[in-house]
Protein backbone atom coordinates (compact mmCIF):
# COMPACT_ATOMS: atom_id res chain seq x y z
CA UNK A 1 0.00 0.00 0.00
CA UNK A 2 2.76 2.59 0.74
CA UNK A 3 4.30 2.27 -2.75
CA UNK A 4 1.16 3.51 -4.61
CA UNK A 5 0.92 6.46 -2.22
CA UNK A 6 4.55 7.37 -2.90
CA UNK A 7 3.91 7.16 -6.65
CA UNK A 8 0.82 9.33 -6.32
CA UNK A 9 2.79 11.89 -4.32
CA UNK A 10 5.60 11.88 -6.87
CA UNK A 11 3.10 12.37 -9.69
CA UNK A 12 1.51 15.32 -7.89
CA UNK A 13 4.91 16.96 -7.30
CA UNK A 14 5.81 16.39 -10.95
CA UNK A 15 2.57 18.00 -12.16
CA UNK A 16 3.09 20.97 -9.85
CA UNK A 17 6.66 21.49 -11.10
CA UNK A 18 5.54 21.13 -14.71
CA UNK A 19 2.85 23.78 -14.16
CA UNK A 20 5.43 26.21 -12.73
CA UNK A 21 7.76 25.72 -15.71
CA UNK A 22 4.90 26.12 -18.16
CA UNK A 23 3.81 29.36 -16.47
CA UNK A 24 7.32 30.76 -16.83
CA UNK A 25 7.34 29.81 -20.52
CA UNK A 26 3.96 31.49 -21.16
CA UNK A 27 5.11 34.68 -19.46
CA UNK A 28 8.42 34.68 -21.33
CA UNK A 29 6.59 34.31 -24.66
CA UNK A 30 4.26 37.18 -23.63
CA UNK A 31 1.21 34.94 -23.99
CA UNK A 32 0.25 35.53 -20.37
CA UNK A 33 0.82 38.75 -18.44
CA UNK A 34 -0.46 37.31 -15.16
CA UNK A 35 -1.63 33.87 -14.08
CA UNK A 36 -4.55 33.31 -11.70
CA UNK A 37 -3.66 34.57 -8.24
CA UNK A 38 -0.86 36.89 -9.32
CA UNK A 39 -2.95 40.06 -9.66
CA UNK A 40 -5.00 41.13 -6.65
CA UNK A 41 -6.88 43.96 -8.42
CA UNK A 42 -10.47 42.73 -8.76
CA UNK A 43 -12.50 43.00 -11.96
CA UNK A 44 -16.27 42.88 -12.32
CA UNK A 45 -17.30 40.12 -14.73
CA UNK A 46 -19.34 41.01 -17.80
CA UNK A 47 -21.39 38.72 -20.03
CA UNK A 48 -19.03 36.54 -22.04
CA UNK A 49 -16.12 36.77 -19.58
CA UNK A 50 -13.84 33.74 -19.61
CA UNK A 51 -13.42 32.50 -16.04
CA UNK A 52 -11.25 29.96 -14.25
CA UNK A 53 -10.69 28.47 -10.81
CA UNK A 54 -8.04 26.20 -9.35
CA UNK A 55 -8.44 22.50 -8.76
CA UNK A 56 -6.01 21.45 -6.02
CA UNK A 57 -3.54 24.11 -7.23
CA UNK A 58 -2.45 21.76 -10.02
CA UNK A 59 -5.27 22.01 -12.55
CA UNK A 60 -7.62 24.74 -13.69
CA UNK A 61 -11.30 24.60 -14.61
CA UNK A 62 -12.76 27.12 -17.07
CA UNK A 63 -16.15 28.39 -18.12
CA UNK A 64 -17.97 31.41 -19.54
CA UNK A 65 -19.77 34.00 -17.41
CA UNK A 66 -23.30 34.83 -18.60
CA UNK A 67 -25.97 36.72 -16.62
CA UNK A 68 -24.34 36.12 -13.24
CA UNK A 69 -23.84 32.39 -13.80
CA UNK A 70 -21.14 30.26 -15.37
CA UNK A 71 -21.59 27.90 -18.29
CA UNK A 72 -19.23 24.96 -18.03
CA UNK A 73 -18.55 21.58 -19.54
CA UNK A 74 -18.84 19.28 -16.55
CA UNK A 75 -16.68 16.16 -16.14
CA UNK A 76 -19.64 13.99 -17.13
CA UNK A 77 -19.88 15.78 -20.50
CA UNK A 78 -22.96 17.87 -19.70
CA UNK A 79 -22.94 21.59 -20.48
CA UNK A 80 -24.60 23.30 -17.57
CA UNK A 81 -25.29 26.76 -16.20
CA UNK A 82 -24.30 27.05 -12.55
CA UNK A 83 -23.80 29.72 -9.89
CA UNK A 84 -20.32 31.01 -9.10
CA UNK A 85 -20.52 29.19 -5.73
CA UNK A 86 -21.33 25.90 -7.46
CA UNK A 87 -18.46 26.51 -9.91
CA UNK A 88 -16.10 26.49 -6.92
CA UNK A 89 -17.81 23.63 -5.06
CA UNK A 90 -15.76 20.41 -4.73
CA UNK A 91 -12.68 22.20 -6.01
CA UNK A 92 -9.82 23.50 -3.90
CA UNK A 93 -9.99 27.04 -5.23
CA UNK A 94 -11.94 29.68 -3.40
CA UNK A 95 -11.58 32.37 -6.04
CA UNK A 96 -12.68 32.91 -9.61
CA UNK A 97 -10.45 34.70 -12.10
CA UNK A 98 -11.31 36.48 -15.36
CA UNK A 99 -9.24 36.59 -18.55
CA UNK A 100 -8.43 40.26 -19.18
CA UNK A 101 -6.11 42.39 -21.27
CA UNK A 102 -3.22 44.23 -19.61
CA UNK A 103 -5.52 47.13 -18.70
CA UNK A 104 -7.89 44.85 -16.80
CA UNK A 105 -10.66 44.79 -19.40
CA UNK A 106 -12.41 41.41 -19.59
CA UNK A 107 -11.82 39.67 -22.92
CA UNK A 108 -15.19 38.98 -24.52
CA UNK A 109 -16.23 37.54 -27.86
CA UNK A 110 -19.85 38.68 -28.22
CA UNK A 111 -20.89 35.77 -30.47
CA UNK A 112 -19.62 33.33 -27.86
CA UNK A 113 -22.51 34.23 -25.55
CA UNK A 114 -25.15 32.95 -27.98
CA UNK A 115 -23.06 29.94 -28.96
CA UNK A 116 -22.55 29.00 -25.33
CA UNK A 117 -26.20 29.44 -24.37
CA UNK A 118 -27.24 27.28 -27.32
CA UNK A 119 -25.15 24.40 -25.90
CA UNK A 120 -26.95 24.33 -22.53
CA UNK A 121 -27.79 20.70 -21.60
CA UNK A 122 -25.84 19.38 -24.57
CA UNK A 123 -23.93 16.22 -23.89
CA UNK A 124 -20.33 15.94 -25.08
CA UNK A 125 -18.13 12.84 -25.13
CA UNK A 126 -15.98 14.19 -22.27
CA UNK A 127 -12.34 13.21 -22.15
CA UNK A 128 -9.82 14.80 -19.79
CA UNK A 129 -7.46 15.60 -22.70
CA UNK A 130 -9.43 15.47 -25.95
CA UNK A 131 -12.77 17.05 -24.95
CA UNK A 132 -12.53 19.08 -21.75
CA UNK A 133 -13.65 22.44 -20.33
CA UNK A 134 -10.74 24.34 -21.93
CA UNK A 135 -11.55 22.99 -25.40
CA UNK A 136 -15.24 23.81 -24.84
CA UNK A 137 -14.43 27.43 -23.91
CA UNK A 138 -12.06 27.85 -26.86
CA UNK A 139 -14.64 26.48 -29.28
CA UNK A 140 -17.36 28.76 -27.92
CA UNK A 141 -15.04 31.75 -28.40
CA UNK A 142 -13.87 30.74 -31.89
CA UNK A 143 -17.07 29.20 -33.21
CA UNK A 144 -14.99 26.41 -34.73
CA UNK A 145 -13.28 23.23 -33.60
CA UNK A 146 -10.05 23.95 -31.74
CA UNK A 147 -7.08 21.77 -30.81
CA UNK A 148 -7.01 22.70 -27.13
CA UNK A 149 -6.15 20.09 -24.51
CA UNK A 150 -4.92 22.15 -21.54
CA UNK A 151 -5.16 25.48 -19.74
CA UNK A 152 -1.86 26.39 -21.36
CA UNK A 153 -3.30 25.68 -24.83
CA UNK A 154 -6.33 27.81 -23.95
CA UNK A 155 -4.05 30.71 -22.96
CA UNK A 156 -2.15 30.44 -26.24
CA UNK A 157 -5.43 30.40 -28.17
CA UNK A 158 -6.92 33.35 -26.24
CA UNK A 159 -3.76 35.43 -26.62
CA UNK A 160 -3.80 34.88 -30.38
CA UNK A 161 -7.55 35.36 -30.75
CA UNK A 162 -7.66 38.62 -28.81
CA UNK A 163 -4.15 39.70 -29.89
CA UNK A 164 -3.03 40.47 -26.34
CA UNK A 165 -1.26 38.78 -23.44
CA UNK A 166 -3.80 37.28 -21.04
CA UNK A 167 -3.95 38.80 -17.55
CA UNK A 168 -6.00 36.62 -15.20
CA UNK A 169 -7.62 38.94 -12.66
CA UNK A 170 -9.52 38.21 -9.49
CA UNK A 171 -13.30 38.38 -9.89
CA UNK A 172 -15.10 41.04 -7.92
CA UNK A 173 -18.08 38.90 -6.95
CA UNK A 174 -19.56 38.26 -3.53
CA UNK A 175 -20.01 34.55 -2.93
CA UNK A 176 -22.48 33.28 -0.32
Amino acid sequence: MPAPLVWLGAAAVSLYASNKLNTAHLRHQQIVAGMPGQCKRPVVPVNGSIVTCDIFEVFEHTGIWINGNIYELNGNGLVRCISPSRFLNNRSGEKIYIACDRDGNPLVESLAIERTQSQLYSLYDYHVLRQNCHKFVGEMIAGTTQDITSFSDLNVFLSGHFNTPIDWRLTQVKLP
